[in-house]
């Protein structure tokens, strides 16, 4: 009887924990907002090395950490077949504190062993001059009349570090991702030419505010659809969002800064925007002015997402190349600080998703290149990735609860049953000295 009571107290901690779990803290975003990049947890570290003989290699579908040092040249290597499309990114991310000069940052590129470089992307600071996760990709891709990079076997990835003399010599955190693209649809020949017209009037703003606290990287960006979004943003602080554009749609964005009344200084730059494709690859960004009164900057409108834009010349037409999440951060210069003070300032930003989704180009499941219905879930509800993780693994929980919650109560009825049959084929003592009913000491739950 002790054995089936320890197994009851068993069950009755299960249940606890997992109610427990309902209501643990953290599943948003904290009021005033992430204060320092958040690396995906899952990021494997990896130490670049000098010499590409011994570089280490990165694997497909895998987030790693690095760093790198002011002008250092860091080697990875890639294993490739001869038929897929492969995308390195990497985020810088500064030393919050530190400083940057104009045409500081990074080249990244992918070359072949014969030092032929498939392709290069520089994630540079210009003239919003102030420390934040800025990223870029460099690719191999797999073209039909091309004789450069289209062999299988061993390739590297080249990460070099440029700083200005005056720049803080810091070393630089780095988070590396490897994506592979999925293969065309058999059948599949999509046009080997970039559209050169598309539709690029602005649509019709949003109406209607809504309040979204932004994340503070990559992996815990908050997830939009078309609308008016409301924040703040602290100086030096950088909110990440992402919005899911499928197949054949457009996305337009417009950053807004609300009045401060502590001063009306002119800070050229201000406030830094930037938009990222799926792949972590640059699309296009934009900055801002600001003097205490209300202001505004749109990014450039951009053609809708085509397997075909890879072809263009234009590196933001370019970048449109596959459907998915398209990420959005906004930097407030640590400047503003000086003479607005700390407080944050009104942040807004006018989303616009527009266009019918069409069809996938490729075969199978497109994995992040590619908008699933729980991905406009999340952009309706505003859940950030691992924020749909801990929904999901809720869900789960509760089920787990509701089980063992009825295996619980079933045990406790046979268990009663079972007493009061022994019960009713045994005399009882009543009376003071007498044992208890079912024997032992009377239990508290």
């Amino acid at each position: 009887m002790n054995r089936q009571r320890n197994r009851g107290r068993v069950a009755l901690a299960s249940l606890a924990a997992m109610c427990a779990v309902a209501v643990l803290p953290g599943q948003a975003h904290a009021a005033d907002g992430p204060g320092t990049y958040t690396f995906d947890p899952a990021a494997t570290a990896v130490q670049g090395t000098e010499t590409n003989a011994d570089a280490s290699e990165l694997k497909p579908g895998s987030v790693y950490r690095s760093s790198i040092k002011a002008d250092q040249k860091l080697y990875y290597r890639l294993d490739l077949d001869d038929r897929t499309n492969a995308y390195v990114s990497a985020v810088v991310v500064p030393r919050k504190d530190g400083k940057v000069a104009y045409g500081d940052g990074i080249t990244v590129s992918v070359r072949d062993l014969n030092d032929s470089q498939c392709s290069s992307e520089d994630a540079i600071f210009e003239s919003a001059e102030f420390p934040r996760p800025i990223a870029a990709y460099a690719y191999r891709t797999v073209e039909k009349d091309s004789t450069t990079c289209r062999a299988e076997g061993a390739y590297n990835v080249l990460i070099e570090r440029e700083s200005k003399a005056t720049s803080a010599a810091d070393e630089w955190d780095l988070e590396l991702r490897f994506e592979t693209e999925p293969a065309l649809a058999k059948g599949e020949a999509p046009p080997t030419e970039a559209p050169e017209n598309w539709p690029s009037a602005s649509p019709a703003p949003p109406s209607g505010k809504q309040k979204r606290t932004g994340g503070s990287s990559y992996y815990d960006a908050t997830s939009l659809e078309t609308g008016e979004w409301v924040d703040t943003i602290a100086p030096g602080r950088t909110r990440f969002y992402r919005v899911p554009v499928d197949w054949g749609q457009r996305i337009f964005a417009t950053a807004a800064l609300s009045n401060n009344n502590a001063s009306d200084e002119f800070l050229g730059n201000a406030l830094a925007v930037s938009l990222d494709n799926p792949a972590r690859g640059h699309v296009d960004d934009a900055t801002l002015s600001y003097a205490g009164k209300p202001t505004s900057v749109a990014l450039d409108p951009l053609p809708p997402v085509a397997y075909e834009n890879r072809y263009a010349s234009a590196s933001a037409v370019g970048a449109m190349r596959f459907a998915g999440w398209y990420y959005l951060s906004v930097t407030l210069s640590p400047k503003v600080a000086e003479h607005y003070g700390d407080t944050p300032v009104g942040l807004t930003l006018k989303v616009n998703v527009v266009d019918e989704a069409g069809r996938t180009p490729y075969q199978g499941d497109a994995g992040i290149f590619g908008v699933s219905d729980a991905d406009r879930d999340m952009a309706k509800n505003g859940q950030s990735a691992p924020e749909a993780g801990k929904s999901d693994t809720m869900k789960v929980v509760a089920a787990a609860g509701i089980g063992s919650g009825a295996v619980l109560v079933l045990g406790l009825g046979m268990w009663t049953l079972l007493a009061r049959r022994r019960a009713s084929s045994a005399p009882v003592t009543l009376g003071a000295g007498g044992p208890p009913p079912f024997g032992g000491p009377p239990q508290t739950w």
